[in-house]
């Protein structure tokens, strides 16, 4: 957060992931929860991210394990880090099989051989360079902002929740066929988490109607592109839920009457939390773990989140003239 030139108002602006921006102005009490904390998580996990690339591509090791699809291998002067063939992976990255190995997403596996911790591991994985430089690029805009506002502690378990909670949606409705790595479930999560803290700390906020109009719009912009081949929307819209909810838990403010304050800037009333503020977080605490409860108990018994929701699909995938779904 930053102060403008007389130190009264306070604004914060939060890019969303393609970019964009918004922002909006916090005339409340400035006390403990309003101080600038120091961002060290985020940073932590990019660098975390890049190395786990790097040995993915070690592992991969392209020019031992050149494809049955035939193609030279790209960038061959990395040697062994070099990226597989063009036609096999467009993102500059390795071969399914190599992510497969290090711990992507698979419903079989998870379901079939106790794998469970794939739910975790493949936040950490990204299936090619353009893949992590793009989605590491929207962490850094959107993950900075919030963890200097909000600490590392909330913002991490936000971060890492949303990730899982993109995860197990992701295995429920893909299945068989199919592997899914990225962080991108995490990265909406805290696009969530930033929709609901603007909700659940309505008052303390002017311009409302032009931040929420803008962060909804960067959303559904985002979700929109999920519909399209080869994007996992599932773990986006598994991750998005997530972190909605748990923005109503983790990230409420303590907010007083606000004109009362300034008509009687001599009083000394603390900031308090509002009824309807504890009423939100009850109801997204009870959603979220009965919501993450019945997806667990449905993935470990091998249920087909499809079987319930026919049209399902159509929200991870549209066909088009253009384009094929089952690819």
């Amino acid at each position: 957060m930053a102060s403008d030139g007389d130190g009264k108002g306070r604004v914060a602006t939060a890019p969303g992931a393609g970019g964009y921006g918004y922002g909006y102005g916090y005339a409340g009490f400035e006390g403990e929860e309003d101080r600038k904390w120091w961002p060290w998580l985020v940073p932590t996990v990019i660098v975390a991210c890049i190395a786990v690339f790097v040995v993915e591509m070690y592992e991969n090791n392209c020019p031992k394990n050149r494809s049955q699809l035939g193609g030279d291998c790209v960038a061959g002067f990395l040697r062994r880090f070099s990226f597989q063939p063009l036609r096999e992976n467009p993102l500059l990255g390795p071969s399914s099989s190599t992510l497969e190995k290090m711990g992507a997403l698979d419903w079989n596996k998870i379901v079939h051989q106790n794998q469970g911790w794939r739910l975790i591991s493949c936040i950490w994985l990204h299936a090619g360079l353009i893949h992590l430089v793009v989605n590491m690029l929207s962490l850094l805009f959107i993950g900075i902002r919030l963890e200097q506002q909000f600490g590392f502690v909330r913002i991490g378990a936000i971060y890492l929740l949303s990730g899982f909670g993109g995860s197990v949606l992701s295995a429920l409705f893909l299945r068989n066929n199919y592997i899914s790595v990225g962080a991108s479930g995490a990265l909406f999560g805290l696009l969530g988490s930033m929709l609901s803290e603007l909700l659940m700390n309505w008052t303390i906020y002017s311009n409302k109607a032009a931040a929420i109009i803008t962060l909804l719009f960067i959303i559904a912009l985002n979700l929109a592109i999920g519909i399209l081949p080869h994007a996992d929307n599932f773990a986006h819209i598994g991750g998005f839920a997530t972190g909605f909810l748990l923005g109503f838990v983790l990230l409420a403010r303590p907010q007083f009457g606000w004109m009362e304050h300034h008509e009687l800037p001599q009083t000394n009333q603390p900031p308090k939390y509002k009824a309807y503020q504890y009423i939100l977080w009850v109801v997204a605490l009870v959603l979220l773990l009965v919501g993450f409860v019945i997806s667990l108990v449905m993935l470990f018994k091998g249920k087909n989140g499809n079987d319930g929701c026919h049209w399902c699909h159509y929200l991870n995938c549209v066909p088009t003239s253009k384009w094929k779904c089952n690819t």
